[in-house]
């Protein structure tokens, strides 16, 4: 793995400041989020790492923004976030190294800026006002509205010029399968900062009431419920087969990581049925850590050069 001032200049990023600006963005994310982070520094080609690493930073920028506070101060910080933004896409310039960072790469790869402008949009109102969803259509409405945007300012960047409708429609699906997962995944964090994410619709459906939920009740119609939620998020997850094919070979490696950390996650929440109430289920140490040196081990073996006898 080359060192991060390497990894600057083979991306092209050149004076003091901007790349203090990306040294910046890369060590917020790996203070948040130090498995992606790790997973772009060790598998994607070195030229991706500080865009993807700044989009990254601003999806989380943008996203803590919006979970943080009363209404009214995520409201009010998201359009203070909204209006900075705006113009350092129009300026090139922010009091902020992270938007500095981020806006700087929309406009090195040529990302365009409605991804932007729908993410941050969807966060002052999907987002910040998230009551929870009546049905299927409401969920897959808070997808087009902030997932779907959230997860192309972050990835949209590792194309030049960025995605092209059949790329973004195999994120359309990445997404929905990945929000799928959280959403079980982290149930009982959610019940407790008062954010249902399982449609009422199908709570309905199994008998099951909120109530029952948020006192962790191990019953068969909790349980029913469950299941069938998990086999519509491996349903989505099959259904992400084919996102390989449409990202850039610099970043599949990631990809695949990221796929396989969503597997295993789902795999436990599978295991955990009326538990993941009582606890959130996390990815664990272990099983990251092996993901993420066997895809290592796998890159470096892909790029060896080979022998041929004579």
């Amino acid at each position: 793995m080359p060192s991060w001032r390497t990894t600057l200049t083979t991306a092209g990023i050149s004076g003091t400041r901007l790349r203090e600006d990306y040294t910046h963005a890369a060590r917020r994310v790996l203070r948040r989020e130090p498995a992606p982070y790790l997973a772009l520094r060790l598998l994607a080609a070195p030229p991706l790492v500080p865009y993807l690493a700044a989009g990254l930073a601003f999806m989380n920028l943008v996203d803590d923004v919006a979970e943080t506070g009363t209404p009214q101060q995520r409201a009010a910080g998201l359009a203070a976030l909204t209006e900075r933004v705006g113009t350092a896409l129009k300026s090139g310039d922010s009091p902020d190294p992270v938007v500095r960072a981020y806006t700087h790469a929309v406009d090195s790869r040529g990302l365009p800026g409605h991804w932007v402008t729908q993410f941050l949009a969807g966060a002052a109102t999907a987002e910040a006002g998230f009551d929870g969803f009546a049905d299927e259509a409401g969920f897959q409405a808070y997808l087009d509205a902030y997932a779907w945007p959230g997860v192309l300012v972050f990835t949209g960047l590792q194309y030049q010029g960025g995605p092209d409708p059949e790329q973004a429609a195999g994120w359309r699906r990445f997404v929905d399968a990945a929000q799928r997962v959280d959403f079980l995944a982290d149930l009982h964090g959610d019940l407790a900062d008062g954010r249902l994410c399982i449609p009422l619709a199908r709570l309905d459906e199994h008998s099951v009431t909120r109530a029952d939920l948020e006192r962790a009740r191990d019953t068969p119609a909790v349980r029913a419920l469950l299941a069938a939620e998990s086999r519509r998020a491996r349903a989505a997850l099959d259904a992400t087969h084919g996102i390989l094919d449409l990202a850039e070979p610099g970043l599949r490696p990631v990809i695949a990581t990221m796929a396989d950390l969503m597997a295993h996650q789902l795999t436990a929440v599978e295991r955990a049925g009326a538990g993941a109430l009582r606890r959130d289920v996390g990815y664990g140490l272990a099983a990251p850590l092996r993901i993420l040196l066997r895809a290592a081990a796998s890159r470096k073996a892909s790029r060896r050069p080979t022998s041929t006898r004579r």
